[in-house]
């Protein structure tokens, strides 16, 4: 089979690996950043939900769902970074979209919450 043909048949699977690959990356970039941007006044925001949150959080997390986060933009100030959180990545993912969209510059996503435990700051 030559590239073009593996390319056509696996290209789903190769997606979805890179994808995969890029937020294993990311989480361990953001991890590493977390000491300078907890020194800038960092607020860590978890988007899980309330329930999620109760039953288990890392301490100095903020809890707003992400399908409150649209009417509690007030609560996030614009002037320090931001770093977003839930149980995979995938729900802080749309959380960066909407700061993003609503003028938020510094906006960081961890993926799952566990991983603020990691970064002993």
């Amino acid at each position: 089979m030559d590239i073009q043909g593996f390319l056509a048949n696996y290209w789903p699977l190769l997606a979805l690996a890179l994808w995969l690959g890029y937020k294993w990356w990311n989480a361990r970039r953001v991890v590493a950043l977390l000491p300078a941007l907890k020194q800038q006044g960092a607020l860590w925001v978890d988007v899980r939900s309330a329930g999620e949150f109760a039953a288990a959080n890392a301490p100095g997390t903020v809890n707003i769902p992400l399908g409150e986060l649209g009417q509690r933009l007030g609560e996030i100030p614009k002037s320090a970074p931001v770093v977003l959180c839930c149980a995979s990545g995938t729900r802080s993912g749309m959380a960066k979209l909407v700061l993003k969209k609503n003028g938020y510059r510094d906006v960081y996503n961890i993926g799952n919450w566990t991983k603020f435990l990691q970064a002993n700051v």
